[in-house]
């Protein structure tokens, strides 16, 4: 349908239902953090935006907007620093890319809710398609050669690839225990290069 629903489903992917994963699909292996540790790491709005290649403007108007809230810690007053998790980057930078390529905003919240649902173990195999009115779900590369013989599929957002994206972006910068507030310093190249100079001028 024109609006970016279909039939039976909030989310019109391919099938025309959200299929789980396939219980013998490959584990991922990205090096984001797992586990009970990565819900303890949180990355600030600075971060975030480098990672995911958007300006602050942006971040905070999808925040305030319910597009995409920080899942670590909102901010609940001007002095609070609003916390986002390694899924939340992922989740801005396929925005900004959905947002590019022309896709509406109503399509582009329920795509935001679809992937939120997803497991994390679920979103590098994941492909979004979509013809610009409507998005759709692909686990498997016939979903998108079927999709694309049907006419449909005129973009598609590999979501491991932008995974990759943000994980090696992230290991760049500085993250924050939520336990303790202590910053992660990540060891940086570049970094390491200029106090090697300031020791020997």
């Amino acid at each position: 349908m024109g609006d970016g629903t279909a039939v039976g489903s909030p989310y019109p992917l391919f099938g025309g239902a959200v299929e789980p994963a396939p219980r013998h699909a490959t584990p991922v292996e990205a090096g984001a953090p797992r586990g009970p540790e990565a819900d303890l790491i949180g990355y600030r709005g600075p971060t975030a935006c480098a990672a995911a290649g958007i300006t602050y403007r942006q971040l905070d108007y999808w925040a305030r907007t319910g597009l995409v809230e920080p899942s670590v810690r909102p901010a609940h007053s001007s002095g609070t620093q609003r916390l986002y998790s390694f899924r939340d980057v992922v989740v801005l930078k396929i925005v900004k890319r959905l947002l590019d390529t022309g896709v509406s905003l109503q399509n582009i919240r329920t795509a935001v809710q679809h992937l939120r649902s997803r497991g994390m173990a679920d979103l590098p195999r994941m492909t979004l398609m979509s013809d610009g009115a409507t998005v759709y779900e692909c686990t498997s590369p016939d979903e998108v050669v079927d999709l694309l013989q049907g006419g449909q599929g005129v973009f598609g957002i590999a979501v491991g690839v932008v995974w990759r994206d943000v994980e090696s972006a992230l290991s760049q910068l500085h993250g924050e225990r939520v336990d303790t507030g202590e910053t992660l310093i990540r060891p940086n190249p570049s970094d390491e290069l200029a106090r090697r100079r300031n020791r020997v001028g």
